[in-house]
């Protein structure tokens, strides 16, 4: 197996989107690339062709390099879900519930096993991994139990780049201080510093670099500039990590920042919408006036439920439905606006009955099996016959129930009944589909109901689906970061 490793100074500093990078620039070389994280924790996932849940970021590395994402590419997954305790995911598949405290005990035997099993079989079919750690490497209290960072590089015997972001200050420090605390045999395999995030002239930075080339004996193979200074509006970088919401736009829509959000992803399309300001809001504040309001996922469904109420947001989106404005719920923000939620079993940690928003005429059973799959169906609304791809991941199942008369006032978003029901005024949405606005007619269509409400004039519906602009901005990313990052001692 051929390897390079990622890591970085500390969180942030920028190893997925390098890592994202890396594999675009070497597939354009020509190289059959595998992005891997061998642990992830996150509550952004994807599921793949399979049926299994991957970290998000590892699927648009694996996007980046031009292959389909595999669930070798993560073969760990922790889907923080309160109480420091997470839902852990192994080879795609969910294996269990457990505290931050016990996790080290349950799982690190059995993980280490599924990270080498991945990778072996990543080495059969790809030329080189290109791996990202987590965090940092030299966390000295936690690397007995770190399966993400040196350990997979030195099974790989894999050049490790370091990352470091020059932005948060103290770069150099970070840098050394890093180093210092590595093992010899792990710090003999930090083949170059990346000084990520750089913004001014480069010729001020010289003296510095040329230190610390003196002090480590490790050169600095790359200085990437600040790369939202590069990119215009329209290109989100957001696909990777969430930045502050944009100015106000024509449309402006609130998507109500919950504690344990989930697939806050699906919302890069509209954040690349020059004419849409998209603001997270916390359950908090207040609502406002917004053309649209989006209830996003959540790892904890209930809980957030509650606190809704507990702040008097589930009442202000009641308010604000029953004026005539829009909602839309996404997976458990689509469970939400039912009229009832049931955890009989206490899967989500509270068992009990609750109330929900009374917006939709679903009730929802939590149970212990998970739908993770891909969908491909057509739309019945906002436009009849647009295909919508995305996918599903929720352990609810949803009835639609019978409620006289009135329950004629909803009707299926798509042709599949189960994935997503719309009122008759097309104000009130919900669906389980992650991945909707990806699709670039159906989202133009939805866009333009609102428009309409405000009397602008409609966007063409004719357009490309994300995963094109994704592709675009992939392509800007790798030839930026190729411009100023040299892979010759990791390729040697």
């Amino acid at each position: 197996m051929k390897g390079i490793m990622v890591v970085g100074t500390t969180s942030h500093a920028g190893k997925s989107l390098i890592t994202a990078a890396i594999c675009r620039i070497l597939s354009r070389r020509g190289w059959r690339v595998a992005p891997f994280k061998g642990q992830n924790m996150a509550n952004n996932a994807y599921v793949t062709p399979n049926g299994g849940e991957i970290g998000y970021a590892q699927a648009v590395q694996a996007w980046a390099a031009g292959v389909i994402p595999w669930v070798e590419m993560n073969p760990i997954l922790l889907k923080p879900q309160g109480d420091m305790t997470s839902q852990v995911i192994i080879k795609g598949k969910p294996v269990g519930k457990v505290s931050a405290a016990d996790y080290y005990e349950q799982y690190f035997d059995v993980g280490w096993a599924a990270i080498e099993e991945s990778l072996q079989h990543l080495g059969t079919e790809f030329d080189l991994i290109v791996c990202e750690g987590a965090g940092s490497p030299a966390e000295i209290n936690l690397k007995h139990r770190d399966l993400t960072n040196m350990r997979v590089a030195k099974y790989l015997n894999a050049p490790t780049l370091l990352v470091v972001d020059i932005e948060r200050g103290g770069a150099f420090a970070h840098v050394v201080g890093t180093l210092e605390l590595l093992e010899p045999d792990e710090r003999a395999l930090i083949k170059g510093v990346v000084i990520n995030k750089f913004r001014g002239q480069r010729s001020l930075l010289e003296s510095g670099i040329k230190w610390l080339e003196e002090r480590t004996g490790i050169p600095v193979v790359g200085v990437i500039p600040f790369l939202e200074d590069i990119f215009p509006a329209e290109d989100s970088l957001d696909l990777l990590e969430r930045k502050p919401s944009k100015t106000l736009g024509e449309l402006n829509i609130s998507v109500v920042r919950l504690p344990r959000i989930a697939n806050f992803t699906d919302f890069d399309p509209l954040e690349s919408e020059p004419t849409v300001s998209v603001k997270y809001l916390s359950p908090k504040q207040d609502l406002g006036h917004p053309d649209a309001v989006i209830l996003p996922g959540t790892k904890t469904t209930i809980s957030d439920l509650l606190l809704l109420q507990r702040t008097g947001m589930a009442e202000a989106i009641q308010h604000y439905a029953s004026a005539g404005g829009t909602v839309l719920g996404i997976c458990g923000g689509y469970q939400m606006l039912g009229q009832m939620i049931a955890d009989p079993e206490g899967i989500e940690g509270q068992a009990g009955r609750f109330q929900g928003l009374g917006l939709l005429p679903i009730k929802t059973v939590i149970t212990g099996q998970k739908i993770a799959r891909q969908r491909q169906v057509t739309s019945n609304f906002p436009q009849m016959g647009l295909p919508v791809n995305g996918f599903e991941i929720h352990q609810g199942r949803s009835r639609i129930e019978q409620q006289g008369t009135d329950n004629q006032a909803f009707q299926a978003l798509f042709d599949d009944i189960n994935l997503g029901l719309v009122d008759s005024c097309q104000s009130v949405w919900g669906t389980y589909l992650h991945g909707i606005f990806d699709n670039g007619p159906w989202r133009r269509a939805w866009l333009n109901r609102l428009r309409q409400q405000r009397g602008l004039k409609s966007l063409p519906t004719g357009v490309a689906n994300y995963r094109e602009q994704r592709e675009h901005l992939l392509d800007n990313l790798a030839t930026e970061v190729e411009r100023h990052l040299d892979l010759t001692p990791f390729l040697s």
